[in-house]
């Protein structure tokens, strides 16, 4: 299996990481894998489109760390591929972390979209990405799963919500990622309210969002895979973020921790109603941020945490999703172009 996974800056991939955690174990198990940035892809005359990809070669490493190192040193095998030679194309960049380039946002879903049109698998589906490639994708999923919200750049309607809610409330940019320009807003903190969310204004629209007392003690990150959470033998793919002290980000990049989580049947109940929309979008992989009753996040373009499962859980996670990948390209050689992208994603 030939298979590329697109990062937001390849040369700077912040550590640990999911998608390296994927790209090493699809080397492991003798896969051809090369990896790119947004900034890499070229259309050319031909009509098909290329990548300056790397790869590691035949490589043989024990963890990320080492695998990455190679791939960001001299040792690297760098090629100038044709991404539509490839069987799979994981999009695993996030575009929120490239506000500031609005080139670089929806890069990726252009040029996986053409490479698709060629019969490569794009996961997760590239039209599906477009429609979330901010978080008011989230309102689209029922009510009974979303807290409640306000999203706005006008002050008086932060105000006003901000009012309603007993004066606490998470004000948050509706394009981010990480954690960053993240407020918890606490009646102490009615004076400097309209400081806070110029701030958040400064990124576009703002996020005023009800507060769930239980988001004190963190939240889970549930992963599903194909539509369903991700399990081996009754044990998910699943974790707990602990938020810093002092802080209610639960963001691992922000300071949190990650600690072992178990798996309620409330939270299996939530990825069963979300089920239908992730599916209908052609999301293969997607990350649900859970506290209590509600969900806080469906995090589709490049959920983290797969290595914190993998070790909390003493289970091969990765394997089961590269498996997962080898088995759609051996549907589509079957098939031969009998489903479409999007019904790939979740087969």
């Amino acid at each position: 299996m030939k298979i590329g996974f697109v990062l937001n800056d390849l040369l700077n991939e912040q550590m640990p990481s999911s998608t390296l955690e994927l790209a090493l174990r699809a080397t492991q198990m003798g896969h051809e894998v090369w990896l790119m940035g947004v900034g890499d892809f070229v259309y050319n005359c031909d009509e098909l489109v290329h990548a300056h990809a790397r790869s590691t070669g035949d490589g043989s490493f024990e963890d990320q760390k080492s695998f990455y190192e190679t791939i960001c040193s001299q040792k690297c095998v760098k090629k100038r591929i044709t991404v539509d030679d490839l069987d799979i194309l994981m999009l695993r960049n996030d575009p929120a972390q490239d506000i500031l380039s609005s080139w670089a946002q929806h890069a990726a879903i252009v040029f996986g979209r053409t490479a698709m049109r060629h019969g490569v698998i794009v996961l997760n589906d590239p039209d599906g990405l477009s429609k979330a490639i901010d978080k008011i994708y989230f309102q689209h999923f029922p009510k009974e799963v979303r807290v409640k919200k306000v999203i706005t750049r006008n002050f008086s309607e932060i105000e006003s919500f901000y009012e309603k809610q007993g004066r606490t409330i998470i004000l948050k940019p509706l394009m981010g990622s990480a954690g960053r320009s993240v407020f918890f807003v606490q009646p102490s903190d009615a004076a400097n309210l309209h400081q806070m969310a110029d701030a958040v204004f400064r990124d576009g629209y703002a996020i005023a969002e009800e507060y769930i007392p239980e988001a004190r003690n963190g939240d889970t990150r549930l992963f599903l895979m194909n539509g369903v959470p991700l399990e081996i033998d009754g044990v998910y793919c699943a974790f707990r973020r602990i938020p810093g002290k002092g802080d209610i980000r639960s963001n691992i990049h922000a300071g949190a921790k990650a600690e072992p989580a178990e798996i309620t049947s409330q939270m299996l109940r939530l990825a069963e109603i979300v089920r239908p929309k992730l599916v209908q979008d052609g999301m293969f992989l997607v990350g649900l941020d859970i506290v209590g009753d509600k969900l806080l996040e469906v995090n589709v373009f490049s959920p983290g945490g797969l290595h914190h499962a993998k070790i909390f859980k003493d289970i091969d996670f990765p394997k089961k999703v590269i498996e997962a990948l080898e088995k759609k390209v051996l549907y589509a050689k079957y098939y031969r172009g009998n489903f479409d992208n999007i019904e790939m994603n979740t087969l």
